[in-house]
């Protein structure tokens, strides 16, 4: 099933808006400022961290559910860092912040399924070619 997004532009760089849509119910503004200087409104790399904590939250419980110890919840929080490299704009890392309540497990293992999983999840993949992504797992309760 594809996943559709959408989204315009309309004027110049610094003085311009956009408008973007991903699905049916997610819509927002963003601008130079919102992206650049953390202005009001969204910008792509908050919208690729949601992504990517939607998506290894997924992976995770999948990965523990198939070891035989299921997740009662995970949940993601993604970092998205973007830095100047060479003078480019560029998404310089990637810090994942994952908590889970999974009973029959100790926190080593966890740890070691959500290491698994960073190079497993979709989006994980997608975004491979940021220089630096970190994951750091707790357990919860």
């Amino acid at each position: 099933m594809p996943a559709k997004g959408t989204a315009e532009w309309k004027g110049e760089l610094r003085s311009g808006a956009g408008t973007f849509s991903a699905g049916d119910t997610i819509h927002g503004d963003f601008s130079f400022r919102s992206r650049f200087e953390d202005g009001p409104g969204a910008n792509p790399e908050q919208l690729l961290a949601a992504a990517h904590a939607s998506c290894f939250s997924m992976a995770l419980s999948n990965t523990l559910a198939q070891a035989g110890t299921p997740a009662e919840s995970v949940r993601t929080d993604a970092v998205v860092t973007l830095r100047p490299l060479d003078g480019t704009p560029t998404i310089t890392s990637i810090a994942l912040n994952v908590v889970g309540v999974v009973p029959g497990i100790d926190e080593a293992a966890f740890r070691e399924f959500a290491e698994q999983t960073k190079t497993g999840c979709i989006v994980s993949r997608a975004l491979a070619a940021v220089p630096e992504v970190t994951v750091e797992a707790t357990l919860e309760g």
